[in-house]
C-alpha cells in the first residue's frame, strides 16, 4: 500500500491544531465543527480533515453525529475527577522516584523554579506562575527516570490544560500551590521518597478540590 505522506502530515497538523483548541477551551463543549468551514479556516482538503476528526472522535474529544457533523465534547467533570485521581497516584510515584534518582541539574532547576514562582508572586504575575507550575511538574516527571511515567503524566496534563490553569484562579490558590511546591522540593532534595509521594498526592488533591469549587462536580 502506498502511503501519502503529505496527506498524513496534514492530518497530523489538523489533529494537533483542533486538539489544542479543544483542550485550551477555544472550542467549547457543544460547538459544531463544520467540515467546509474548517477546511477553509485551516487551509486543507476534506481528506486530512476527516482523518483528524476521526482521531479526535476516538480520543473522546468530539462526537461524530449523522446529519449534524462533529460536535465538541471536551472533558467533563467525571473525566476530571478520574484524571486527578490517577494523577495523585502517578505524580506521587514520580516524586518518590525523583527523590531517589534526581540529577544535580534537575535539583538546581526545581529549586530555581520555586524561587522564580515566589518572585513572580510578589509581582502578581499569575500567567508566568502558571507556566512555572507546569515546568515544575514536568521536571519531576523527567527526574523520575521513567520514560513511560513521563509520557503518561505529560499526556494527562495536556488533556486538562485549561482546567489546571482554572484551578489556579481560585483566591489564594497560587500562594498555597507555591508553598506546596516548596515542601515537595524539600522532600525530594533530602531524598525522602515517602514524604515526597505524600505531599505530591495532597498537592494534586488540593488542586482538584479547588477546580471543582469553580466548575462544579455534576
Amino acid at each position: 500500500m502506498i502511503v501519502d505522506k503529505k496527506a498524513t502530515s496534514l492530518e497530523e497538523s489538523v489533529y494537533l491544531t483542533l486538539e489544542e483548541e479543544i483542550l485550551s477551551g477555544s472550542l467549547k463543549p457543544g460547538d459544531t465543527l463544520a467540515e467546509v468551514a474548517l477546511s477553509r479556516r485551516l487551509g486543507v482538503s476534506r481528506t486530512p480533515l476527516r482523518g483528524a476528526l476521526m482521531r479526535l472522535s476516538e480520543e473522546g474529544l468530539i462526537e461524530l453525529i449523522p446529519n449534524r457533523g462533529a460536535v465538541v465534547i471536551g472533558v467533563n467533570s467525571e473525566d476530571l475527577v478520574n484524571i486527578y485521581k490517577i494523577r495523585m497516584r502517578l505524580e506521587g510515584l514520580a516524586s518518590r522516584e525523583a527523590a531517589r534518582l534526581i540529577s544535580e541539574p534537575d535539583r538546581a532547576r526545581l529549586t530555581e523554579l520555586v524561587e522564580l514562582s515566589e518572585f513572580y508572586l510578589t509581582k502578581k504575575d499569575a500567567e508566568r506562575i502558571k507556566e512555572l507550575d507546569s515546568e515544575f511538574h514536568n521536571v519531576i516527571f523527567r527526574a523520575s527516570g521513567s520514560r513511560l511515567l513521563y509520557k503518561t503524566l505529560s499526556e494527562l496534563h495536556r488533556s486538562i490544560k485549561a482546567y489546571r490553569k482554572l484551578s489556579l484562579t481560585v483566591p489564594d490558590r497560587l500562594d498555597k500551590s507555591i508553598a506546596e511546591h516548596r515542601e515537595i522540593l524539600a522532600a525530594i532534595l533530602r531524598g525522602d521518597g515517602d514524604e515526597a509521594d505524600r505531599l505530591t498526592s495532597l498537592h494534586v488533591g488540593a488542586a482538584l478540590d479547588n477546580l471543582l469549587s469553580v466548575v462544579g462536580s455534576d
